[in-house]
């Protein structure tokens, strides 16, 4: 029988007509499937489908709130690592390695659409976790290092927590707010046993600052090491063919690192946001891929010159199965060069004698590494801040990379062989060995009315008990509650003030209020889980 709710009526505000289809009633996958081939249908030459807010039945949606999922910190041990080395050499590395670790549901899990942001809806979280940084067993830094620190500390976590390995490779509704909590506790007491040494706090906040166009403002630090992190989540969608392209917003400039204290003091990095499309829509199967490139820039700091790496996708074929594949180089940035080198966004841009290191891989496998360039930075008074890293190296090879070799077993995967690569490569990551660090979030009833799981309770309950009908109920509840509001400001002429973030965000970040520091040094004291376990 097919459901009696109406189509929710979408926001008058929002650009162009509204895209919405009606839910069929079935909950199997054939009904998602024909509601989904519906939606695509209307979404045919549409712009910006982002811009447009659709609102879609409950039975589509994973029950999870959209700032709670989408935060960058999937490894935050990774992300606290970052201003571990004296060497910046190294810490552009650990920079690349966060990169790679930022959104590992992507290389991990299926696709999900979580629930839209309302204005003024925030989301905090926190992780404890022990910081894995990069680290070379050989001290003269000739390219010849083995296993990595991080990757060994890595691989005992992994197998410490295999029993609930589901909550990072969900393969049913795992993700669900409802159901984090006791696995987090879980994980978090593994994460401190396994990883031999002293957890630290990162702390995550994010609000909806703006409706028309959806954006959010985040902020991310771990005090202890000196690391913060901002940015402006907006995405821009548009069906192309059977696909979906995901890319930056007009505000979304990327993500911005700023190490304000340690090795790194002043180093200010700019990582940019690739574009993904979203493939398999008519099959009701989706896969994720990437293209064209991101670029690490790294300004500030120390006198002397900067490094810059360039990540590129490699375009996939039309014909056989993805294999999500990368290459890439870091090069080096003199006082000298004009606009930061901004006109190299491709590998083949980068001169020669300017490159430090060459990487390839898989995005959703192994990633190897190695150093390139002898006599890449002339050692003389005009180029301070040479060092062990930036100075010996063989020769330049990034023009042709060597071909990874993908075992026809694990297409999907394009997993590169090291055991057989030999030469000067070295391990940087094995994506497929790393599980995502759950967060840490507080109780339902510490949480304010407008924090993402307290403000979507009820649709997440409905949808965890399958009532999808009651589900879509309470989210048009919800939307029809944020319309009246925005009506209710135009009547009194008066501005939405988002609370946490202040709401100048042109330069790609939004610096906190008042109220957000005060949130996030709440967040920062928030009483550590293990001791809650201990008391219950």
């Amino acid at each position: 029988m097919a459901s009696t709710i109406p189509d929710p009526v979408l926001d008058e505000e929002a650009p162009g007509p509204p895209i919405s289809v009606p839910d069929s009633g079935d909950t199997g996958e054939g009904g998602k499937l024909k509601m989904i081939v519906q939606l695509v249908k209307k979404c045919l030459g549409v712009k910006d489908i982002a811009a447009m807010r659709l609102s879609l039945p409950a039975s589509l949606l994973e029950p999870i709130p959209n700032l709670e999922y989408w935060h960058y910190l999937d490894r935050p041990d990774y992300f606290a690592a970052i201003n571990e080395s004296e060497d910046p050499f190294l810490r552009m590395l650990a920079v690349v390695r966060f990169a790679f670790t930022k959104e590992l549901k992507f290389a991990h899990g299926r696709v999900v659409k979580p629930y839209n942001s309302v204005l003024g809806e925030h989301f905090r979280a926190h992780w404890d976790v022990v910081p894995s940084p990069y680290v070379l067993d050989s001290e003269e830094g000739d390219g010849t290092g083995s296993e990595t620190a991080s990757q060994r500390s890595g691989k005992s976590f992994k197998s410490a927590i295999s029993g609930v390995s589901s909550f990072s490779k969900p393969k049913s509704t795992s993700t669900a707010a409802t159901s984090a909590d006791g696995l987090a506790s879980q994980v978090s007491n593994l994460n401190l046993t396994t990883a031999g040494g002293e957890a630290i706090r990162v702390v995550y906040l994010t609000e909806q600052v703006s409706h028309h166009p959806p954006v959010s403002a985040y902020f991310a630090s771990c005090p202890s090491r000196s690391i913060e992190m901002s940015g402006i989540d907006q995405i821009s969608a548009k069906v192309s063919g059977t696909t979906l392209r995901v890319a930056p917003g007009e505000f979304n400039q990327g993500i911005f690192v700023r190490l304000t204290g340690g090795p790194g003091e002043g180093e200010r990095y700019h990582i940019t946001h690739p574009v993904a499309s979203v493939n398999g829509i008519l099959r009701g199967s989706f896969y994720v891929t990437i293209g064209e490139s991101t670029i690490i820039t790294c300004e500030g700091g120390k006198p002397g010159h900067k490094f810059r790496t360039i990540i590129e996708y490699k375009e996939e074929s039309w014909l056989g199965r993805a294999h999500f594949l990368i290459e890439g180089v870091i090069h080096t940035v003199l006082d000298s060069d004009a606009n930061h080198c901004a006109d190299w966004t491709r590998v083949k841009h980068v001169p020669n004698n300017r490159v430090v290191a060459t990487f390839d891989g898989s995005w959703k496998g192994k990633i190897r590494w190695k150093r390139v360039g002898t006599g890449s930075y002339p050692a003389s008074p005009d180029h301070p801040g040479v060092t062990r890293s930036t100075a010996s190296s063989p020769n330049p090879s990034h023009i042709k990379l060597p071909a990874p070799q993908i075992p026809a077993a694990s297409l999907s995967r394009a997993d590169v062989v090291m055991s057989s690569v030999g030469g000067d490569w070295t391990p940087l990551l094995d994506i497929d060995s790393l599980d995502i660090i759950p967060k840490v979030v507080r109780p339902l009833e510490k949480q304010h009315p407008r924090e993402s799981r307290k403000l979507w309770e009820t649709v997440t309950d409905k949808l965890n008990k399958k009532e999808y009908s009651e589900a879509t109920k309470e989210k048009v509840a919800i939307e029809q509650r944020q319309r009246d509001e925005t009506a209710e400001r135009k009547r009194k002429g008066v501005e939405f003030v988002p609370r946490y973030f202040s709401n100048d965000f042109s330069g790609g970040f939004a610096e906190l209020t008042d109220e957000g520091k005060a949130a996030f040094a709440e967040e920062l004291k928030e009483e550590a889980l293990e001791t809650k376990v201990t008391k219950t």
